[in-house]
């Protein structure tokens, strides 16, 4: 018996040694779908293993509350809560900073740290240099990535307006926090190291600075094991009412953790959507080459099991073919996937501030990929498989019966005159009597267009995006916040800025909106009616006018709260009155950023019970007198924060088509990579099938030109038929990509635009060509003698 397996062993090598190039091409069809789950798992890993253990060493709070001027001696009923196991409070504030050779204003967040020793909560981790030393008030230490923006070192200096004040700072030391692994300013959408900077200074500076002696604005806790975590935050909340407290929030709700568990859905959506496409091909593909495999050797399985083998050596066999191809693909993505894992890691560690980031590579990740990758092959080898273990020995040393050859349209044949040849309808009479795979090989070819469409979609919905955020929706060059809210006086201010030619006021306030048992957090921007610069869109994009009872929610937030317009929701503002007021919901909105709710200011002007009032201003700038606008917002102490919209704009794109730009190149490959696979197999196939008809026509008489036609007449077809399948399943791949992508911080519009059909056929229509070509050129040196001379 060892004899005999060595026997089929033999076999093995001769089998794979004659199929070489259709083994290749599916084994990188499956290396696709090795490498992108392993990319996608690794980097999902790599992400979350170095977010805990960083959290973890740095103590990142896991509850975050603000007040108004909360007394140090509250910091004890705090830490006394049940459940609490750390406390740290703080003073948190905005600021402007001016970096010398910056024309801009960049906006920053001056935080404390305690005068002597660590923080209990939110503690740094320190790259260089050191923190500031307690007792100096022109210390200060920086976030790593806005002093590589600057190129700042210990020792340089830079000005900051504290309290309204310009001081100059001298940098100690240059840090990572746990609360800026994502550092991203107001009004941006992605990090802009440049114009935005994390300060660290002593408590003591900073209390004489905004006169906070012996109090904080700002707390952090960790928890026990145990806790009860919504019982402590609202504890928290009610010590803190009477101080001005806004609520306190989840560690998930926290801008950079948020921003960073969305990273993470959209590579597990990608896991959930790319690696099946190969998966399911690499089994197509195996199972076409067993197919045709088995039925050209049937006398000689045959005469294996005439001899003795047994039905289970025989599927054994054709097993071991299988996972040889398999096999190689595995290698092939592992090495692949690990090596663009270490690059996404790469971008990844610039994207986030982590003080390190490694590409994950545990064995099992290669092994679950592995594992992955043989059950969809012997999936797809299964029925060829059983075919050829459940002949009988003497059927299956016959030859297979021939095909039943009738009519196409039934009648006496010729009685209908088709307008093709004669060899074009050998051609689609072959495809038109093998149904199955016809359907199975278009459908082959249309995955890679549907693929292609699934990344290149991208660009037409940031497109989309970007014309909606900025072009329609939020016009503004800038948006000017103040560090507290103002009278109506100070639009006018505003207004009067060097540059400004047109100003809008708006109003923000924090509030908690509930309907029932479901609640949401979030900030109310309130609007005037006529509002020009800054408009509220409707779901068809139309300006809504902001009626002066009620509000409106963006389609996400409304979804999340099971509203519908005309519902009663509950309104609590997070401003220490505790007052909870029933109003309708009057629209919904579109949006495509965050958690949307508006108002009109008369509206949540009536609601605050507070008067009238504003948060800052959005205005239209003179280009030309920009640098004055700048001098100006730098020499303001009522301004807090400013977002330039035109530089937010820029970052963004430019951000996203790096991203995606990657992707793209990576996808591309790959569609290439499955249509020639596809294509190549399927024409290698049909030619073996068909090779003794096509040398019969070439000694009939036909060119070699004529007798290609044949072959590539149904290839053709197949490719042309692929193409609006494609379109349909790379709109629901689409779809699927989108929505695995939404999140409450932004959703990405299913747009797809004409040219990206386009183009995603074009790039498969090429790649069929060369495969195509390939195989005309074996039709073209075709042994006729031998050929003829083989048994059927």
């Amino acid at each position: 018996m060892v004899t005999g397996l060595r026997m089929l062993d033999r076999k093995l090598v001769r089998d794979l040694a004659r199929l070489w190039a259709q083994a290749l091409a599916v084994a990188l069809v499956m290396a696709c779908g090795v490498m992108t789950l392993i990319l996608a798992l690794g980097a999902t890993r790599a992400l979350e293993e170095t977010r805990s253990a960083f959290y973890d060493r740095t103590h990142f709070g896991q509850i975050f509350a603000t007040a108004t001027r909360a007394p140090e001696s509250l910091k004890q009923a705090i830490q006394a809560i049940d459940g609490v196991s750390a406390v740290s409070t703080r003073i948190f504030n905005p600021v402007i900073i001016d970096i010398e050779g910056m024309a801009e204003p960049a906006t920053g967040v001056l935080i404390s740290i305690p005068d002597h020793g660590e923080a209990a909560v939110n503690r740094l981790y320190l790259r260089s240099g050191r923190l500031p030393e307690p007792g100096r008030s022109d210390e200060a230490a920086i976030i790593e990535a806005f002093a590589e923006a600057h190129g700042s070192r210990p020792g340089d200096r830079f000005g900051v307006l504290v309290n309204g004040r310009k001081r100059t700072l001298t940098v100690t030391g240059i840090t990572l926090s746990p609360e800026f692994v994502y550092a991203i300013g107001p009004g941006d959408m992605v990090p802009d190291q440049r114009r935005f900077g994390v300060i660290h200074m002593r408590r003591a500076a900073l209390e004489g600075a905004y006169d906070m002696a012996g109090a904080f604005n700002n707390v952090s806790l960790t928890l026990s094991r145990n806790a009860d975590k919504k019982e402590v935050m609202a504890r928290l909340d009610a010590l803190l009412e009477p101080y001005g407290g806004t609520g306190s929030y989840d560690r998930k709700d926290h801008p950079s953790d948020a921003f960073l568990d969305s990273e993470l859905t959209q590579l597990r959506a990608m896991a959930q959507v790319i690696p099946p496409i190969f998966l399911f091909i690499s089994a197509f593909l195996v199972n076409m080459i067993l197919t045709r495999l088995i039925a050209l050797e049937r006398e000689q399985i045959g005469l294996l099991k005439a001899v003795g083998y047994s039905n289970a050596a025989i599927a054994w066999h054709y097993s071991k073919l299988t996972l040889a191809i398999s096999l190689v693909g595995v290698a092939i993505g592992a090495v692949a996937g690990t090596w663009l894992g270490r690059g996404m890691a790469s971008l990844y560690g610039e994207f986030f501030s982590f003080p390190f980031l490694v590409f994950s590579r545990e064995p099992d990740l290669y092994v679950i990929a592995a594992l992955v990758t043989f059950a969809a092959a012997l999936a797809g080898a299964a029925k060829a498989i059983w075919g050829a273990v459940s002949l009988p020995p003497a059927v299956a040393m016959r030859p297979p019966a021939p095909s039943s050859y009738r009519s196409l349209f039934g009648g006496p044949e010729g009685s209908i005159k088709l307008p093709f040849s004669q060899l074009t309808i050998m051609a689609l009479r072959h495809l038109v009597r093998r149904p199955v795979r016809t359907g199975l090989t278009t459908l082959g070819t249309a995955l890679p267009v549907a693929l292609l469409i699934t990344s290149l979609f991208s660009f037409d919905s940031i497109d989309n995006m970007i014309d909606t955020v900025w072009f329609r929706a939020d016009r503004q060059d800038a948006t000017l916040t103040f560090a507290a809210n103002r009278s109506d006086d100070a639009i006018r201010a505003v207004a009067q800025l060097p540059g400004v030619i047109a100003a809008e006021p708006f109003r923000a306030e924090a509030a908690t909106l509930r309907n029932g048992y479901r609640s949401r957090r979030v900030q109310i921007v309130a609007l005037d009616p006529a509002t020009d610069i800054s408009r509220v869109l409707d779901t068809d994009f139309k300006p809504i006018d902001l009626p002066p009872t009620g509000i409106v929610l963006s389609e996400r937030l409304a979804d999340h709260l099971h509203l519908a317009p005309g519902d009663q929701i509950e309104i609590e503002l997070n401003d220490g009155q505790n007052r909870r007021t029933m109003v309708p919901l009057v629209a919904v909105s579109n949006s495509y950023i965050g958690l949307s709710a508006n108002m009109s200011r008369q509206a949540l002007d009536r609601l605050s019970g507070q008067g009238r009032q504003i948060s800052g201003g959005r205005v239209i700038v003179d280009e030309s007198k920009i640098g004055a606008l700048y001098e100006a917002v730098k020499q303001t102490p009522a301004i807090a924060s400013v977002a330039l919209q035109g530089i937010s704009r820029e970052r963004f794109r430019a951000t996203i088509e790096d991203n995606i730009g990657i992707s793209v190149f990576i996808y591309v490959s790959l569609a290439v990579i499955i249509t020639v696979g596809v294509i190549y197999n399927s024409a290698r196939i049909q030619l073996s099938e068909r090779a003794r008809e096509l040398a019969s026509l070439r000694v009939f008489g036909f060119t070699s030109r004529e007798v290609s036609s044949v072959l590539l007449t149904e290839l053709g077809v197949i490719v042309v038929l692929a193409q609006p399948l494609g379109w349909l399943i790379g709109r629901g791949f689409s779809g699927l990509v989108a929505k695995g992508f939404e999140s409450d911080l932004f959703r990405i519009p299913l747009i797809i635009n004409p040219p990206t059909y386009a183009i995603a056929s074009l790039v498969v229509l090429a790649a069929a060509l060369v495969s195509a070509l390939i195989v005309r050129r074996r039709i073209d040196r075709l042994d006729l003698i031998r050929v003829l001379k083989t048994r059927d």
